[in-house]
């Protein structure tokens, strides 16, 4: 089994289950036709970033209340805004199923998921490639809705990085993404390296971790 397929067989909730060969399939040609429909899209800038207190913390214009990512920040002098999709396409292909085949659109909804994250991390690499060149090393990623950093702030990060018009992402009014199957994140830029800044919290057993994004608010 592959990563990406672990990957979605974990978003799928089997955990420590055995999958059977069915849904192992099923997973196989949702992949297949994501990987046809999928228009992955990605944009990023770097901002300076100061601190205020233990909360507060201000990233180009936007100013943030957050414990959680006021410690995964802690020592950076910029940080890494972005955006990225994998387009409209995977939503009209979800919506075009659901009207047939309920089983497909789980399976389509979990196998998305992982793709969206390989994505991420794939170009997450190729970040820490130029960074490191500086001298310089990233933190885990970071997005709104982890811990304490509030989704309100989805709709100013799409505006600092022109986002609906450099790659049709935007924000309901519900700060929901549309596409559906897009994320925005943030990632510090610093002089002190670590090991997890890709694969974050959910893969890791150090619950004491200093950047660890699910701390707790009051921690």
């Amino acid at each position: 089994m592959d990563t990406r397929t672990k990957e979605a067989v974990r978003y799928l909730g089997y955990g420590s289950h055995a999958i059977d060969d069915d849904t192992l399939a099923l997973i196989g040609s949702s992949f297949e036709e994501l990987e046809r429909t999928a228009g992955r899209r990605i944009i990023y800038r770097i901002f300076d970033v100061s601190f205020q207190g233990e909360t507060g913390l201000k990233i180009g214009t936007m100013e943030v209340d957050s414990r959680n990512l006021r410690r995964n920040l802690d020592g950076c002098r910029n940080v890494i805004v972005l955006g990225a999709t994998l387009g409209a396409g995977v939503d009209m292909l979800l919506r075009r199923y659901s009207l047939t085949d309920m089983a497909r659109v789980v399976v389509l909804q979990a196998c998305a998921a992982a793709l969206l994250e390989e994505y991420l991390d794939e170009c997450q690499e190729e970040l820490r490639l130029e960074q490191e060149a500086q001298g310089l090393y990233l933190r885990p990623r970071f997005s709104p809705g982890y811990g304490d950093f509030s989704v309100l702030h989805q709709g100013e990060i799409l505006r600092m990085l022109d986002a609906p018009k450099r790659i049709g992402l935007s924000v309901t009014d519900g700060n929901m993404l549309t596409p559906t199957k897009s994320v925005t994140a943030v990632i510090g830029v610093g002089r002190t390296q670590l090991s997890c800044h890709v694969k974050g919290c959910e893969n890791c057993g150090k619950s004491d971790c200093a950047y660890r994004r699910d701390k707790g608010v009051g921690e």
